[in-house]
């Protein structure tokens, strides 16, 4: 996570205010913006990269703060260094556990390297695969196995009992209903209703279906639902 050229004076003057704050002031203020990225990091996700920055620019400011008020001898340095080295350590686990849901399995092809494969003298053959345009529908669903998916109180409820909370109203089924996808903030939630399993995907788009989901993130490429969600069986 990289700060540009527009936000370094932004974070300096962040660094510099919590240094002249008194460490009781700071202290509380960057515990309580690591507690909300912790107990609610669905509804900061717009915000989130702004939170984490000013976590990591403002541990140096109440450092100094707290060698300032221990007297700035060799002692309060010391202590400063040390509440730095646990702050950013916390720190880099908090950043951990908010990115779970980016990271890659190791085993996982890189999918930009089939084109090469695919154009080599020996590799696999080139398919064509052509999705089917996901059909979202505003409120209840029309269940393809009959029935409908009821959006009431936050969540879509199924015939057979199954619950998916939601932010949106906003759902689709798979064309066989073996899958349905709801719009939430920040990506969305799969039910694989066939192994009764949800999935919640932070920046995760639907591209459409063919045999499952066919999910990408950005302006990456599309990559089937056993890529994103590291199974091999169907």
């Amino acid at each position: 996570m990289t700060v540009p050229r527009a936000g370094w004076a932004c974070a300096l003057a962040w660094l510099l205010a919590l240094a002249v704050l008194p460490w009781w002031l700071g202290a509380p203020l960057l515990l309580a913006i690591g507690t909300g990225l912790l107990v609610a990091p669905d509804r900061l996700h717009g915000h989130a990269r702004l939170l984490r920055l000013s976590l990591r620019w403002g541990l140096p400011g109440v450092s100094f703060a707290v060698q300032r008020a221990l007297g700035g001898d060799a002692f309060a340095w010391a202590m400063a260094w040390l509440g730095a080295l646990v702050g950013y350590t916390l720190l880099a686990g908090l950043e951990a556990w908010l990115d779970r849901g980016l990271r890659e399995p190791l085993d996982q092809p890189d999918v930009r390297d089939w084109p090469e494969l695919a154009l080599a003298p020996i590799g696999p053959a080139a398919t064509f695969i052509e999705l089917q345009p996901p059909r979202w529908i505003e409120g209840d669903c029309p269940d393809p196995r009959g029935g409908a998916a009821c959006w009431t109180d936050g969540r879509f409820r199924f015939a057979d009992g199954s619950v998916v909370k939601a932010e949106q109203a906003r759902g689709s089924f798979s064309p066989d209903g073996r899958w349905f996808a709801a719009a939430a903030r920040g990506g969305l939630v799969l039910l694989d209703r066939d192994r009764r399993r949800r999935y919640r995907l932070r920046g995760w788009t639907l591209c459409g279906w063919h045999d499952g989901p066919w999910l990408a993130r950005g302006e990456g490429p599309a990559r089937a639902w056993r890529e994103v969600l590291g199974q091999r069986g169907s």
